[in-house]
């Protein structure tokens, strides 16, 4: 999962509608081990949310974040064995004006997929997209793109990940490159009393 994660950046995602077409150069991207790591939607075992995590690889896992937004994962594991990419930001290399229509809030253009969120917004991935091949040539795919050289990658903690798998450095991006989103560090969930 962690070569996958590091593959992705320079990479394109583009995602054809009925609207037109977008396409993402990834910039950073955040590794999640399954059952292995508490950080992830698959650490309690296999649910109908996270299926598809258990597939095939190079699947989107698509999931509805705090009730407000979609994010989408690359599954990169083993058929039964969990693990997921998620993709956190790009800069945008195709379908610029659709993209601004879809996220008019942004001030710039390096913010139009600064985030995962953003991201998804831009693309206009939804859970319609959920187990779609991406390496299949469907309307959601991830094509080669530009290599990223080494001395331009950067490792550090997950966004937002608190616990066990707080300080892992699986999340990766371009140094430097302007839509890399901000680093949150998660903030610790007080115990509830009883």
């Amino acid at each position: 999962m962690l070569v996958v994660a590091r593959d992705l950046l320079g990479r394109v995602v583009r995602h054809r509608t009925g609207e037109g077409l977008v396409a993402v150069r990834l910039t950073e991207v955040e590794a999640y081990a399954g059952e292995a790591d508490p950080g992830s939607h698959a650490f309690r075992g296999p649910t109908p949310r996270t299926a598809v995590m258990y597939g095939p690889a190079g699947h989107a896992y698509v999931y509805f974040s705090y009730g407000v937004h979609w994010c989408v994962n690359l599954v990169t594991g083993t058929e039964g064995a969990a693990s997921a990419v998620l993709l956190r930001a790009g800069e945008v290399v195709e379908g610029l004006e659709l993209a601004r229509s879809r996220r008019p809030a942004a001030r710039r253009d390096a913010d139009l997929a600064r985030g995962p969120a953003r991201l998804t917004t831009a693309l206009a991935v939804t859970g319609a997209q959920g187990g779609a091949d991406v390496c299949a040539g469907g309307p959601l795919e991830v094509l080669s793109g530009e290599p990223v050289p080494d001395a331009a990658v950067s490792w550090g903690p997950r966004v937002g990940v608190a616990g066990a798998g707080a300080p892992t450095p699986w999340r990766t991006w371009v140094a430097g490159d302007p839509t890399v989103s901000e680093y949150r560090a998660a903030v610790p969930r007080r115990p509830r009393r009883a």
